[in-house]
């Protein structure tokens, strides 16, 4: 049996960071608010019957042969693959796989192509063994893996785009985490967002954690700060709904300011260079996509003038992503 499986990364809009649990608890109302595009992570899963294991990473470049199902528990050089398939074949350990993995969006891009790969892979696998868990259960094994792989708690955000794709609300609450697609003018908000790679991977130690942990340790201003970037969230999703769209560049830079006041480590010179350009020739306001200190810049244009931001970025030495806005999320295809 061979399964091909893709799914959206996503461009996070407003309210990230506070998807953690259980940080998200001491914030009312929490939640947040991104949409999935056309940069798909992929997997291809073949059945073999020898019981041994291939796992090749296209965009790593990196390939792990494993003899059993017994040593994909610890296996270090693709622990996400490696740690789903452990969860996945509980049920049959005997059966062997060859794993093909590839994503489009750059590396440390902060376009969440770890969770999206680990989405494609628990929905390949997940029909694979039978088909034993529901949709809506995906993203949180997606996430409780992760979190074994990371050592950290994962976010829940990141997961949802790669599973239904459009604009996901993403609400946090005492009696679960639950999402809902937020109806918008899609064209509208593919014509107002450029995505802008900065050749630089994002610094993976912007530290949620260092938050998590401060938070967690009672500091008032990252309280308050946090406060901020939900109320913010709030507000991306109200103008959105209400396909306010020239009211979207005020709120998005108010996320950014919010962020940047929360970790001022997010931002590098060359982003901050890229901003002050792009308001230059029609943008409204930007922010770092996922942790920053790197990776992708959303700018949010103003209305026709997409077209000449994207050309001041490219012409400044940023690499321009062109996407749509993926209207789907999880695909499989057996054969």
């Amino acid at each position: 049996m061979i399964i091909e499986a893709q799914a959206p990364t996503r461009i996070d809009l407003a309210g990230g960071t506070v998807d953690i649990w259980p940080l998200y608890l001491f914030h009312e109302h929490a939640q947040t608010i991104n949409f999935a595009i056309d940069q798909y992570a992929r997997c291809r899963v073949e059945t073999r019957d020898d019981g041994k294991f291939s796992f090749e990473s296209l965009d790593r470049e990196t390939k792990v042969e494993l003899d059993s199902y017994a040593a994909l528990r610890d296996e270090p050089e693709l622990p996400l693959v490696s740690k789903l398939v452990y969860f996945f074949l509980k049920a049959a350990p005997e059966t062997g796989l060859n794993i093909t993995t590839d994503c489009r969006a750059p590396g440390g891009a902060g376009l969440a192509g770890s969770s999206t790969l680990n989405i494609a892979l628990c929905g390949a696998l997940n029909k694979l063994t039978g088909e034993r868990f529901k949709l809506e259960q995906i993203p949180f094994i997606a996430a409780n893996v992760e979190s074994q792989v990371l050592g950290v708690p994962a976010g829940f955000q990141d997961y949802f785009p790669a599973t239904y794709g459009a604009v996901s609300r993403v609400k946090l609450q005492i009696e679960g985490v639950t999402r809902e697609e937020l109806k918008t003018d899609l064209d509208e908000l593919e014509s107002r967002v450029a995505l802008c790679y900065t050749h630089a991977p994002r610094n993976s130690g912007i530290n949620n954690w260092e938050m998590f942990k401060t938070h967690i340790d009672g500091d008032k201003l990252i309280f308050q700060r946090f406060e901020q970037i939900r109320d913010t969230a709030l507000k991306m999703a109200d103008a959105l709904a209400a396909n306010a769209f020239d009211q979207i560049g005020a709120i998005f830079a108010e996320e950014w300011a919010s962020r940047r006041e929360l970790v001022p480590g997010i931002t590098t010179e060359f982003i901050d260079e890229l901003v002050k350009l792009s308001k230059q020739h029609g943008a409204e306001a930007a922010k770092v996509c996922g942790a920053g200190g790197g990776g992708c810049v959303a700018f949010y244009c103003e209305a026709g003038r997409k077209a000449e931001v994207e050309q001041a970025l490219a012409g400044a030495g940023g690499q321009i992503i062109p996407f749509r806005i993926a209207r789907e999320g999880l695909q499989l295809k057996v054969s």
